[in-house]
């Protein structure tokens, strides 16, 4: 079972993959990899085959359930069983099975009551979008995503209404049955699967008509939940109970979503503090200004100071985003630009001629000190 690829991967589908996703995905790989398209390609035939086993799990409710709760391993012979082995032979006779489970908790095959052991339901996992401003504050979304389900209409008896499942006649209702093999060190028994019932210990004479006696159908459910203020990118919300139902009687997995937030068009964000850079006027960075500082909440006025430089960073203490779950909120940090004017006429630059020589040196220490340097170098 190790040599083989993940079904999903197989199809290039995600785990929550809708049964129309999983059709299209099968239809075109199918028609690439079929073998009238591809003759004598042994690798394409071998890929076709792969193809058209990962669909035909993936697109059985049943087997998709059974394939995300055991990979592969759930369609072993021994699966259910647990390959439970009980060896006989000079003098002794012990359970292999029984012993593995007294040391680590009974979780080494199966149990010596022949029933499946509870296992969890699987997780679900969804991608959410949202925008910058909906991850800042919080807000509700709909999701619709795939899960597994009771089948209501017999509530996951896979019986007819009217019926009940009956104990399997072949094993008894252990859902196990034992083999038994000579080897050089005795016989050697070997408990796997009942291949009647499943490993259930129940067949279904009277299969229900809504899962075919499944017992369990894939819906597509619809579900509001609540995106906490300070969500980010890459983060994970998880909503207990909301995944797939267990197939033998194990608790309900859970809704695991996947946060992705889309670029803001001012804004870059670094953990709690928001960036961004805002463009003054070469007047405005000479003599100081009042200048509008644009927040998540609205524009806020800030005061910068006389012969602010190009890339000067100021901070708003509060105003970036909140902590999740707390009242706290970190900062914003803008960084200003100063704009060299375009375009001006021949009055325009007289008159900056005019301020210039008015200067001097005195005006401009950093370019001063800057040539200071090379001149210093050269001597």
């Amino acid at each position: 079972m190790a040599d083989k690829r993940d079904y999903y991967e197989v199809l290039g589908i995600s785990k929550g993959a809708s049964d129309d996703e999983i059709k299209r995905a099968y239809r075109n790989l199918a028609k690439k990899y079929h073998p009238d398209m591809n003759p004598g390609d042994q690798e394409a035939e071998k890929k076709f085959k792969e193809v058209n086993e990962a669909y035909e799990v993936l697109s059985d409710p049943d087997k998709r359930a059974r394939y995300d709760q055991y990979g592969h391993a759930g369609f072993d012979q021994s699966f259910g069983g647990g390959g439970a082995y009980q060896y006989s032979g000079n003098g002794f006779d012990f359970d292999l099975g029984s012993i593995f489970g007294d040391f680590f908790g009974g979780g080494f095959g199966s149990t010596r009551s022949g029933g499946q052991r509870q296992t969890a339901g699987k997780s679900v996992y969804q991608r959410i979008y949202l925008t910058f401003e909906e991850a800042a504050f919080g807000c509700k979304k709909e999701l619709t995503f795939p899960r597994i389900e009771k089948c209501p209409d017999c509530d996951g008896s896979g019986a007819a209404k009217g019926t009940s499942p009956v104990t399997c006649s072949k094993c008894g209702g252990r859902g196990t049955i034992t083999t038994s093999q000579r080897t050089m060190f005795g016989m050697m028994q070997q408990q796997t699967a009942c291949p009647d019932c499943g490993g259930r210990g129940k067949t279904i004479p009277n299969p229900c008509p809504n899962c075919k006696g499944k017992g369990f159908i894939r819906i597509n459910k619809k579900l509001e939940v609540n995106i906490p203020a300070g969500i980010d990118e890459g983060q994970q919300l998880t909503v207990r109970g909301q995944g797939n139902v267990s197939t033998n009687g194990g608790p309900t997995g859970d809704l695991i979503i996947e946060v992705s937030v889309k670029q803001h068009a001012i804004f870059e964000r670094d953990g709690y503090n928001i960036f961004c850079e805002i463009p003054i006027t070469f007047v405005e960075a000479a003599l100081g200004a009042e200048i509008d500082v644009p927040c998540l909440e609205g524009n806020v006025k800030y005061s910068i100071p006389e012969g602010t430089q190009t890339g000067t960073s100021f901070k708003l203490a509060g105003k970036g985003i909140k902590y999740v779950n707390s009242t706290k909120k970190g900062d914003l940090i803008f960084t200003v630009t100063v704009e060299t004017p375009k375009g001006l006429n021949e009055k325009q630059k007289q008159m900056l001629r005019d301020f210039a020589v008015s200067c001097g040196k005195n005006n401009f220490k950093s370019r001063q000190k800057f040539f200071d340097k090379i001149f210093k170098d050269k001597k």
